[in-house]
């Protein structure tokens, strides 16, 4: 129900740093309220379901299915603005954020009340020089750029005319045991061996090889050791070499050398390596706690009291993948659930009402194996196989955002399961990995040349 605020005074005044989950139900729990006006603040101005970007990767769904312009998500709450931009610093004396916008130019956000919900960002514990040869999976750009090499590997094997070449081709390396790097090799085999296999006329996609790498002993052991072990056996079963215990040392256009805890080294022929190893906060992350002082865990995320507020600053809460508190993990429920609260307490707040810490509510984790074939964790209930299967279908319908989504997803679904079909398999060779920010500043090879 919305407020009129009193005669005489403004509205308060609430930044959200970020569309995803965390932002978009921080949004929501303020919605229609007159006594708040509220500025959404994000690079992409799409919300986008990142659990299913390896399904935009591998071709099942195209990435219109699981993204949703955010003006359109919050068209009906008159209270919200969108803006385009990224923020890059806070200044907590004035209470403003400032963003750049494209092509540049910065402006400032002045709050009474500012929520950080800016996420993660794919880390390379050091190694940023891996990312030009092992792409990450955080953006539609990411899998759209996976895409691209996985269908363009098969389309290179099947011209190379040297046996080495070919290959090398035909082999993928997935770094990362953590339910991304799990469903994205678990489709790259299922692909090979469903979709591509009456395809190819001189190379045989089922003789693809997917290898995953992992420190780790075992694949999802998030999932506690039960279901970690089917998933183990299935991955096995669809012909994945899990290469646990290890670690990648070097990436390169050949392939990846990597390390084993006896100290052996040993070098990979690969014509793709992806990467699903880590996360890392954004740089913005390191601005906001030099400006108030707080503390940030190995990840860079920031440290929160227990109302999800940073030491000092009640008017400044992080939440999502950003926060670090209780060692929760970076799953969308953990965002939906923070987001929301924080919405709420700010609403509270403004009513001189009590509230009391944020309680996480664990509904579970589900990773998607193969076809009828998924592991889901929800408290004391395991599930794997096809009731994995199903509880992981009935979810990711659940979290999809927008009713088209929902309804576009399911009928790809069921063409995908009943016949193998993947029909977003387009993809271009122009460009490949030379992705920037079509608003930026060109690059000197592109600038158009000086005339007299």
């Amino acid at each position: 129900m919305s407020r009129t605020p009193v005669a005489g005074t403004p509205p308060r005044r609430v930044v959200i740093v970020g569309g995803g989950f965390a932002g978009l139900f921080a949004a929501r729990a303020l919605r229609r309220r007159d006594e708040f006006a509220i500025t959404l603040v994000d690079r992409a101005q799409h919300h986008l379901f990142q659990p299913l970007l390896y399904q935009v990767a591998t071709g099942i769904l195209s990435e219109g299915q699981i993204a949703a312009p955010l003006r359109d998500v919050l068209k009906r709450h008159r209270n919200v603005e969108c803006v385009l931009a990224e923020v890059v610093d806070v200044d907590v004396e004035a209470r403003q954020v400032v963003a750049e916008r494209p092509l540049g130019e910065r402006i400032t956000l002045p709050y009474d009340d500012l929520i950080v919900a800016a996420g993660l960002r794919q880390s390379y514990f050091g190694h940023d020089e891996f990312a030009q040869w092992a792409p990450g999976m955080k953006t539609i750009a990411d899998a759209l750029a996976i895409r691209r090499r996985v269908f363009g590997a098969f389309e290179l094997a099947e011209t190379a005319s040297d046996p080495d070449e070919q290959r090398r081709w035909l082999t993928f390396a997935v770094v990362g045991g953590g339910p991304t790097g799990v469903e994205l090799a678990g489709q790259i085999r299922e692909l090979a061996t469903r979709t591509l296999r009456s395809e190819f006329r001189r190379i045989r996609p089922e003789d693809a090889r997917v290898m995953l790498f992992d420190g780790g002993d075992a694949p999802l052991a998030s999932f506690g050791p039960e279901l970690s072990a089917k998933a183990a056996n299935e991955l096995r079963e669809l012909g994945v070499e899990l290469h646990m215990g290890t670690i990648v040392t070097n990436v390169d256009g050949e392939g990846l050398e990597t390390r084993d805890r006896a100290g052996t080294t040993v070098r990979h022929q690969a014509g793709t390596v992806l990467w699903a190893a880590g996360v890392e906060a954004p740089a913005m992350a390191a601005a906001l706690a030099k400006a108030t002082g707080a503390r940030q865990d190995r990840a860079g995320r920031i440290e929160v009291e227990p109302d999800l507020t940073i030491a000092g600053h009640p008017e400044i809460s992080v939440v999502g993948d950003l926060m670090s508190r209780d060692r929760l993990p970076g799953v969308a429920e953990v965002a939906m659930q923070s987001g929301l609260y924080a919405g709420r307490r700010i609403r509270h707040r403004a009513e001189v009402k009590p509230i009391g810490p944020f309680r996480y509510h664990d509904l579970g984790s589900a990773a998607y194996l193969s076809r009828g074939n998924a592991v889901v964790s929800a408290g004391p209930l395991k599930f794997a196989g096809f009731p994995g299967w199903l509880a992981w279908l009935f979810i990711h319908i659940a979290f999809l955002t927008g009713f088209r989504n929902r309804a576009g997803a399911v009928l790809t679904w069921a063409a995908a399961f009943a016949r193998d079909a993947r029909r977003e398999r387009a993809f271009t060779t122009q460009q490949i990995e030379r992705l920037r920010d079509v608003y930026g500043s060109p690059r000197k090879e592109d600038r158009p040349p000086v005339t007299s």
